[in-house]
């Protein structure tokens, strides 16, 4: 069992570190949209929007799952990795 524990840890623990890593990186897209045209700026605008959301959205996921307990990863580890499937494309397409 400490086995099962250790690896909802290390999961966990890797996932917030992601979390930081992206939220970063949004932070230094907003600066660069801030740069460019007001056409481009409407666009990148909207997508950064909508990374925010799936930002928060992963987040609130993770914090749920915190929450709960490692007891009940097994239910929630599915709504994570969805969770953090859709934000990992929306950073592709974003800075592709």
């Amino acid at each position: 069992m400490g086995t099962i524990e250790s690896n909802v840890d290390k999961t966990v623990s890797k996932l917030e570190t992601q979390l930081e890593s992206w939220r970063a990186k949004l932070t230094e897209l907003v600066a660069k949209v801030e740069a460019v045209g007001q056409e481009t700026k409407v666009d990148a605008r909207n997508r950064l929007d909508e990374m925010k959301v799936k930002l928060r959205a992963a987040q609130s996921k993770l914090d749920e799952a915190k929450a709960a307990g490692r007891d009940k990863w097994g239910e929630l580890k599915s709504g994570i990795e969805s969770s953090w499937k859709g934000l990992e494309d929306a950073f592709q397409k974003l800075t592709h």
